[in-house]
Formats: structure tokens, sequence, C-alpha cells
């Protein structure tokens, strides 16, 4: 049985590349609010960007196969992906 819209998913990525310095952040939460998406970006110390966001599964993948791209002056190396248990409020942010 195929997924359908209203089925609900969180998820947290974990972004590696050239990504921070270069807008993903900002760019991230504009393509999650686009979606419909409720979460966050953040970088990380090692130099990565955490991504987490909820909302039905298959918005939750497009932006997947977007963080995949991200913005023009990014360069992704990789997208780790993993369940994320926790809530998340409404909305996205910046963090």
């Amino acid at each position: 049985m195929s997924s359908t819209a209203s089925e609900q998913c969180t998820r947290r990525f974990l972004v590696s590349g050239l990504v921070q310095g270069v807008f993903f952040r900002a760019s991230t939460r504009r393509e999650a609010e686009r979606l419909g998406l409720s979460g966050y970006a953040k970088n990380l110390r090692d130099g990565r960007v955490e991504v987490v966001a909820s909302g039905s599964c298959d918005q939750v993948r497009e932006l997947e196969a977007w963080l995949w791209k991200g913005p023009p002056a990014a360069q992704v190396d990789d997208v780790a992906v993993e369940d994320y248990p926790g809530p998340v409020a409404g909305g996205f942010r910046v963090a």
C-alpha cells in the first residue's frame, strides 16, 4: 500500500558539504514553509546543518529531495536521514 498525503512523518536530516555560510538555513526555511512543514534548521559545530521537518510524508520527502541540492551556493555531499521521535513546534524556524 502506498503512502497518502495525509500520513504524517517527522524526520531529522544531517546535511554535509559546503552548507554553512551559503544561506542554507534560510533557504531551507523558505522551502519548508512553501511545503507547509514545521521544524527547524540549525548549524552544527562540525560544519553540517541539522534539519528537522514534520508534516505529510510526501512533503517531507519533497524537502529531502530539495536538501540534496540546497541553495545555489551550496555543495551538498550527503544527507543522512533518521526518524525523529520528539514533538515539533508549529512553524519552521532557523536556530
